[in-house]
């Protein structure tokens, strides 16, 4: 796949990626506080998003590639929810950050229990249109996303420490079993 040019960004999803470039390099605490501040404006609003990385698949969601920085620093995509779908129980391995730009997401947490096993911590997360929220190893890294809609689409914009697309992450079941997988993109050529 190529890379997408900053040049062939969307004026507000360029605005974005120059203010996260700018706090690259920092610890991932302020990263996430900053970072949420920036996703938070662009997810508030919806004049921007491209079509072609907006168009649910009727049986799995989709992750379209809309920035990756060129030193793979971070990446941002969107997350394309066709109505009543879900993840895996997963992780990501880096910081990440999820704001909602349509519809709205239900997260569940999992940590493992001193026997390996997975259980749900906290109540589910609903995140309505124009909320971000944040995950990473340190903050709490393993969950599962559902769009809270079973008659619409629901489209997150997510931002990730690292391409997401290429990091090796893991897929759990609740007893504990661990499969290895890469996300990939839907926009891959």
């Amino acid at each position: 796949m190529s890379d997408i040019q900053k040049s062939d960004l969307p004026p507000r999803l360029l605005g974005f990626v120059e203010g996260l470039e700018n706090l690259i390099g920092q610890d991932e605490p302020h990263i996430v506080v900053q970072g949420s501040i920036l996703l938070g404006d662009l997810v508030t609003h919806d004049d921007w998003l491209p079509q072609s990385a907006s168009l649910p698949d009727p049986q799995y969601y989709r992750q379209y590639l809309l920035y990756r920085d060129p030193a793979a620093r971070f990446s941002v995509v969107s997350f394309v929810w066709g109505p009543g779908q879900s993840t895996p129980i997963h992780d990501h391995t880096v910081w990440g950050l999820i704001g909602l730009l349509r519809g709205a997401e239900i997260s569940q947490d999992y940590r493992r229990n001193a026997s390996g096993v997975l259980e749900k911590t906290g109540t589910p997360q609903r995140l309505e249109t124009g909320v971000v929220t944040a995950v990473s190893p340190s903050l709490g890294d393993i969950h599962q996303v559902f769009n809270a809609y079973d008659d619409r689409v629901s489209i997150g914009i997510h931002v990730y420490g690292a391409d997401i697309g290429a990091v090796d992450r893991s897929v759990f079941t609740t007893d504990g079993k661990i499969k290895p997988f890469r996300s990939g993109y839907a926009n891959a050529t």
